[in-house]
């Protein structure tokens, strides 16, 4: 235990005597010395008062205090020595204030409900400082860092990293001027070593990459294309005046040697955030049940050091309208998940179809690539030559002998799919893997709506779907505005394509199976217990299941969700700054009838022994989204995937209004969500759709019109649908 906390426990001694036996019931008040007015028109009903109090696990809080918790200004001490003194409103640590270690390191700046949230400086025991822009305890923004080891860093930083423009000094007289992606040199940059010789070009992950110069003090320079990669590597050596020719020079040094001295320094690990520390008065001890704004009594809770609930009741409640998901008891029934689809197995009838794609994909994706670059010309995306490779069961001079029957194989695009794959971060290696390796795949129980069939990878990580003549028309056509959009926005939500293939099976009738192998949306580690496909209609937008029959792997849709997904506020503005892009271009392509897929892994559960049904547990008490502060949980979150987010819990009023009332009720959850199904045009048959639904059904509420509207309707929903967690 501190000294400090030391000194205030014997300085209150005396008072703790006298107020032993109040002290088993709950808080001790010690004194209050005045009633003062309130502290703004917003905080409370009751007054607030100068107070100390001593909690039983000996929590010590001075400062002021409304009728149930600090609003003011205050100091919070824990037993385990750390300390925060600043603002408070309504019992969260927020505004300015500073918050202190036992190792003696301390933050002092602005806070949000209870996250380093702002402008604030951060400084560590081994004197390592911080100053800058803070977003929930992450360093993200303009800031400047000065590490114990002598090195310094200012710039731009986003989620922890340097990211964007940054200048960074190594104690060696090293320094580095230019692009940073996730805390590493990337994107066009100069190193200037101490010795005065530099290098100007393109680097990646850290290293340079691509084209560059590097320059001798002596005026002397080297210039070509970089690469730890020998191969790849290639460039010409320019001479000055100077008597030192360089002959021992190896372009590798720069690789081996040199780059070997400039090393990021680590700022101090923290090991408990602000955020994380609990309150007393969240236990709820000696106070009546509280209200949400249901109308139902909800049990006092106290938050965990991780941030979940305990000894919390689960809720009810009646009169909840719809197919009755939610009804009686408010339970998420999540049943234990199920892997999807049929394995295709020998004699099953598509045996022969997935022979003849894995032999396909092999020869395809196994070719050696023409070129690395990110850079095509126009000739890659022309789809329309006819370029066929017949495999003969026994072989030929090109493919390996199989077991299946005869068939041609066609590649749409090669170039442009081989670069998706490169943009997408896809191992050529592991994509065979999954898709030809001797795992079977399987199939979806179903075809869709279009009647297209889906086949998911043994490890789940890719998606096969069969195509109609006019949807392959449609990637073809828009596969140039496609490539330029996802290469433009790393974080885009559409869908990710790796291939667009045909098969030409043998017989009189030689029937086209068109097919294109997509990112699987809810590859995911963690269950998902609940998947939503919106779109923002209304017209037939209800699951026709019955309760019984729903389950983790149920596609459920508009008129079934009741929750709000609520986003910490950076997420949640590049969340509508995205799909706001994304809408854009689907737009301007003529699409129409897409969706957000959205899978929900709910968090808070009890999980007991031998039960199968966890109950996610409704509260209206938790001030804060669940985050996992772990660095290595951070590095897998991106936007729509593995991201930490709250559900509030909605009722409607009537079973066709599309975003029911919020209750104050909520889940900590994981979220997994992008667009998909965006190869549907607003073709002549769409119209002619549209025009005989509207005879029958309101027209706006129908999923068949314009694209214009289309998207308007969209992004009015899912902006409805998803809010700040502010």
């Amino acid at each position: 235990m501190s000294k400090v906390l030391v000194g205030i426990l014997k300085a209150v001694e005396a008072k703790l005597r006298k107020s032993q036996a109040s002290a088993k019931k709950g808080a001790i008040s010690i004194f209050t010395t005045m009633s003062v007015a309130h502290v703004d028109d917003e905080a409370s009903d009751a007054d607030v008062c100068q107070t100390e109090k001593i909690f039983p696990n000996g929590d010590i809080y001075i400062g002021q205090w409304a009728t149930d918790y600090p609003h003011g200004n205050g100091k919070y001490l824990w037993p385990d020595g750390c300390m925060y003194l600043g603002e408070w409103y309504k019992g969260k640590i927020r505004g300015k204030g500073k918050f202190s270690w036992p190792s003696g390191s301390t933050y002092e700046g602005q806070f949000k409900n209870g996250y380093m949230n702002g402008g604030g400086t951060f400084t560590g025991s081994l004197n390592d400082t911080y100053r800058g822009s803070w977003v929930m305890n992450r360093k993200q923004g303009k800031g400047t860092q000065s590490y114990a080891n002598g090195d310094h860093y200012e710039g731009e930083w986003r989620k922890g990293f340097h990211d964007g423009q940054g200048r960074y000094h190594w104690s060696s007289g090293h320094q580095y001027i230019g692009q940073w992606k996730k805390g590493k040199m990337n994107g066009n940059g100069t190193m200037i070593w101490a010795n005065g010789n530099r290098y100007d070009g393109s680097w990646e992950d850290g290293l340079p990459k691509g084209n560059g110069t590097f320059h001798w003090q002596d005026g002397s320079f080297y210039a070509g294309v970089w690469s730890r990669d020998q191969k790849e590597q290639s460039g010409k050596f320019y001479p000055s005046t100077s008597q030192d020719p360089h002959d021992d020079w190896d372009p590798n040094q720069l690789f081996s040697v040199e780059m070997g001295e400039c090393l990021i320094c680590e700022g101090e690990n923290i090991s408990i955030f602000p955020s994380d520390k609990t309150f007393s008065w969240s236990s709820g001890e000696g106070k009546p049940p509280r209200k949400n704004s249901s109308g139902n009594d909800t049990k006092g809770r106290r938050v965990s050091v991780d941030g979940r609930l305990s000894n919390c009741d689960t809720l009810t409640s009646e009169g909840n309208s719809g197919n009755g998901l939610f009804s009686g008891s408010r339970k998420i029934r999540t049943q234990p998940t199920k892997r999807q689809g049929v394995t295709i197995c020998k004699g099953h009838k598509n045996y022969e179809l997935m022979l003849n794609l894995q032999l396909g994909i092999r020869h395809s994706v196994g070719r050696p690539a023409p070129t690395k670059s990110l850079k095509l010309k126009p000739t890659a995306f022309d789809a329309e030559q006819k370029l066929w490779t017949k495999f003969p069961p026994e072989g030929s001079k090109h493919t390996p002998p199989h077991q299946s029957c005869e068939f041609k194989w066609k590649d749409y695009c090669p170039l442009v799919f081989r670069t998706l794959r490169k943009l997408f971060n896809v191992d050529t290696a592991d994509y065979m893997l999954s898709i030809c390796g001797n795992d079977a795949l399987r199939e979806l129980s179903s075809p869709g709506k279009s009647g297209s069939f889906f086949y998911l990878t043994n490890d789940d990580k890719y998606m096969i779907k069969t195509m109609k003549k006019s949807e392959v028309k449609v990637l073809k056509r828009m596969l140039p505005a496609y490539f330029e959009h996802v290469k433009s926005f790393e974080n885009t939500l559409v869908t990710k394509f790796f291939g667009l293939h045909c098969v030409k099976l043998s017989g009189p009738i030689q029937k086209k199976v068109r097919f294109v192998i997509m990112g699987n949306l809810l590859c995911t580690e963690v269950p998902i217990h609940r998947r939503f496909d919106l779109k923002g209609s209304s017209h037939g937008r209800i699951t026709d299941k019955p309760e019984s029959e729903i389950d983790a792997n149920t596609t459920l849709k508009d008129l079934d969700l009741k929750f709000i997904f609520r986003l910490q506020k950076d997420w949640f503005q590049e969340f509508c700054s995205q799909v706001n892009k994304d809408c854009d271009f689907l737009e301007q392509e003529r699409i129409m009838d897409y969706s957000l897929l959205v899978g929900i892994s709910f968090q808070d559960t009890e999980a007991t022994e031998g039960k199968d049904e966890p109950d996610c547990i409704r509260t209206s008490s938790i001030s804060s989204t669940d985050v996992d502060l772990n660095p290595t949980r951070w590095a897998s979150v991106r936007l729509g995937i593995n991201m930490p987010a709250r559900v509030e819990f909605t009722v409607r009023s009537h079973e066709t209004q599309l975003v029911g009332e919020p209750t104050g009720e909520f889940c900590n959850v994981i979220l997994f969500f992008g667009i998909i199904d965006i190869l549907q045009d607003y073709d002549i048959s769409k119209k002619l759709e549209h025009a005989y639904k509207s005879f029958q059904y309101d027209s706006t509420s129908i999923s068949a019109v314009d694209p214009r509207l289309y998207s308007k309707r969209f992004r009015d929903f899912i902006f409805r649908v998803f809010a700040d967690d502010s």
